[in-house]
């Protein structure tokens, strides 16, 4: 058995075409108008027009950002799997005894909001190394498009379904996932929803029922900031998508009676992402995704991110769905 192993590379689309069709497995970021025009065959992808590239941070409509799974001879075959809202629950329980999973899920979906409020609690979570990200649009676009998912062997863009590929690991290898978060709990006030959500309205600021967009405004809170629960130890973040009146729409949803606080101002974003960056071991690197608004508030168009390439997405998938943080799995020996 050979080992397993996840190369990438930014791939214009006779090349990438050229690859689906020599029958390698394969996991594809680009924009709805490259992904549609691709073949069947052992890949699934998603749209989204952001990169983290080896030149650093790119925006565009015409390149593919392609991951190979390499070393699979004499490996099980990773298996590909579509999953709408009733079946993502089973995603876990999916996953191979050794090895690790790959997830896409379209935002703005049913499947999206499912597995945002509920993957913590679905069966065998955190058993089996389980990465990916939300597929997105160009932010010009939100209004007008619809994020995508592809299931390869069909070769079909669905706005409604998330798509994985499973791949089983040799013994002598294991998968570990990676989380880069800049923030942590502030020390303003607690901050309780009633009601687990994507669309927040009231809430209880230590203990007083407040209109949460009122409490942002009032306090000229920066919505840069997300706000972060502690989740048995790990900063869980929750972006601010936008204020709609006295709704405030996130990015991920908070869950109900978990005591959230804005986080700590960060001085220099670009240059606390960076070294926080500089901190991992990003060389080890199979697989990661970054953060749209890391991606935003750093500046990263042209700047590089260390040894990190990949999809600049809507969300970041390390087991439960995270924001504004950069994931990465790494595949070392056992």
């Amino acid at each position: 058995m050979s080992n397993v192993s996840i190369t990438s590379q930014l791939l214009d689309l006779p090349s990438t075409i050229e690859r689906i069709e020599s029958g390698e497995f394969l996991i594809i970021a680009a924009d709805e108008s490259l992904l549609t025009q691709l073949p069947s065959g052992n890949w699934i992808g998603g749209t989204i027009p952001y990169f983290m590239s080896e030149n650093g941070g790119l925006v565009s409509k015409d390149a593919i950002f392609v991951n190979a799974i390499e070393g699979l001879n004499g490996n099980a075959q990773p298996r590909i799997t579509p999953y709408d809202s009733k079946s993502i629950s089973r995603i876990a329980q999916d996953a191979p005894d050794n090895g690790f999973t790959i997830a896409i899920v379209p935002a703005g979906s049913d499947v999206h909001t499912e597995y945002a409020q509920n993957a913590p609690g679905f069966p065998n979570m955190f058993f089996s190394p389980l990465i990916g990200w939300i597929a997105g649009v160009h932010l010009d676009d939100v209004q007008t498009s619809q994020a995508k998912t592809v299931f390869g062997p069909g070769a079909m863009a669905m706005a409604d379904k998330a798509v994985a590929m499973h791949v089983s690991l040799p013994a002598n290898q294991i998968a570990n996932i990676h989380i880069v978060n800049l923030f942590e709990q502030g020390d303003g006030p607690k901050i309780v929803f009633p009601s687990t959500g994507l669309t927040v309205n009231t809430c209880l600021v230590d203990g007083v029922e407040t209109n949460i967009a009122e409490y942002i405004n009032s306090n000229n809170i920066d919505t840069r900031l997300p706000l972060v629960a502690d989740y048995n130890g790990i900063n869980v973040n929750v972006s601010v998508q936008a204020i709609n009146g006295d709704d405030v729409a996130l990015y991920a949803p908070v869950f109900a009676d978990v005591e959230y606080q804005f986080a700590t101002p960060v001085a220099d974003y670009v240059s606390s992402f960076n070294q926080a960056i500089k901190n991992q071991e990003t060389e080890k690197a199979a697989y990661g995704c970054n953060c749209i608004l890391n991606f935003l508030y750093s500046e990263l168009e042209g700047k590089q991110t260390g040894s990190l390439t990949g999809p600049i997405t809507f969300g970041e998938i390390a087991y439960q769905l995270l924001n504004q943080t950069l994931v990465y799995m790494s595949i070392e020996n056992a």
